[in-house]
């Protein structure tokens, strides 16, 4: 990712070494909005990590939850937290029943939190703007009209949101040319996966 520093402009509240997730751990993905409400919770398990920041296996048949909505999850994925910027992505298989392929999340303040051996938490704030590609209509950025909502009615700071439009395009182009860690690496991870017990 160093060809595209624009990804990576802040660093990531880390757990200390003696916190860092191990391989087998379940992760429970916290998502929430900027004001503070509660958004997706997505449980994992943690694969490992390289150059580009941690992998982490989420299942079919996961349970995940907002607000309002549960469900019962209809394909693998490979969830990616950098370690560094402002984004996660995910990863769909093949099965996906909306021929999801890669979903990112542009967001902020991504941290760790171990609560007890073998389980760590992931915090991020959503910021709503998504760059997505599916199979029927290849790759698009996903809910300008909800940023533009949000930013006023949660008053996001003018700085805030000119760094969060700037990543998204950073990405955009980033996933266009098929630049690492959007690159196919996800197989590798998706197999895996696959093997945990």
């Amino acid at each position: 990712m160093t060809a595209h520093p624009e990804l990576l402009p802040v660093s990531m509240d880390l757990p200390s070494a003696a916190d860092l997730p191990e391989i087998g751990d379940l992760v429970v993905a916290r998502n929430r909005k900027y004001d503070g409400t509660a958004h997706w919770v997505v449980p994992g398990r943690y694969l490992g990590s390289d150059e580009y920041g941690h992998w982490v296996f989420q299942g079919t048949h996961e349970f995940i939850s907002r607000p309002g909505a549960a469900s019962y999850t209809e394909s693998d994925a490979i969830f990616l937290i950098p370690y560094s910027g402002d984004w996660v992505a995910t990863f769909f298989d093949e099965a996906h029943p909306n021929g999801v392929e890669l979903y990112i999340d542009l967001a902020i303040e991504l941290a760790w939190r171990r609560i007890r051996p073998g389980v760590m938490e992931f915090h991020m704030i959503d910021m709503d703007l998504d760059v997505v590609r599916t199979k029927s209509a290849g790759l698009f950025v996903d809910d300008r009209d909800e940023f533009a909502e949000h930013s006023l009615q949660m008053s996001y700071p003018e700085p805030l949101v000119a760094r969060m439009e700037a990543a998204c395009e950073a990405l955009t182009e980033a996933v266009k040319a098929g630049l690492p860690p959007f690159d196919g690496r996800e197989a590798a991870w998706f197999t895996l996966g696959r093997t945990l017990p």
